[in-house]
């Protein structure tokens, strides 16, 4: 498997993993995934990854999305990973994820953060593998076909960045 940035190109089937994603209702409370434009623009331009296996499918992929756009929190994102439904449970987002800390970490951010259900074990545990931690969780944020859900936050600091 390798892993490489994500290009335009790649936006379908990166759409149709996220599209598949959602389906499971443990993912996001997102309804459907976006277009491209709205993604492209809500999306860390250069730290965006797919994982490409043997067969050469595109597995999976992982992106930052800015916290805020003061400049204060410019060293801090949400990280996104989503992998499709015939890799999962291969290592494919244990990649992705590592990838992702390593490329954000050598771009200045300090401070990595997730939203997840707390269904999601698997998506849990993977973060937690990484480093990151459950610091809270946010009560009845939004509703998923008229069911209020919780989303656990988690969040992974730096050794490297800002520790100064």
């Amino acid at each position: 498997m390798i892993i490489r940035e994500l290009v335009p190109t790649d936006w379908p089937i990166v759409r149709q993993i996220y599209a598949d994603g959602i389906a499971t209702g443990q993912a996001t409370l997102e309804s459907s995934p976006p277009e491209w434009e709205s993604w492209d623009q809500s999306h860390v331009s250069d730290l965006r990854y797919v994982a490409i296996v043997d067969n050469g499918d595109v597995a999976g992929w992982a992106a930052l999305t800015p916290v805020s756009g003061r400049c204060v929190y410019a060293g801090v994102a949400e990280v996104s990973v989503y992998i499709a439904s015939a890799y999962r449970g291969q290592k494919v987002g244990d990649m992705l994820l590592k990838h992702l800390i390593t490329r954000s970490e050598e771009k200045g951010y300090w401070t990595l953060q997730a939203g997840i259900f707390p269904e999601n074990q698997a998506s849990i545990g993977l973060h937690q593998k990484n480093g990151f931690r459950i610091i809270g969780y946010r009560e009845r944020i939004g509703k998923m076909q008229g069911v209020w859900r919780d989303v656990n936050l988690l969040e992974r600091r730096s050794n490297r960045i800002g520790t100064n």
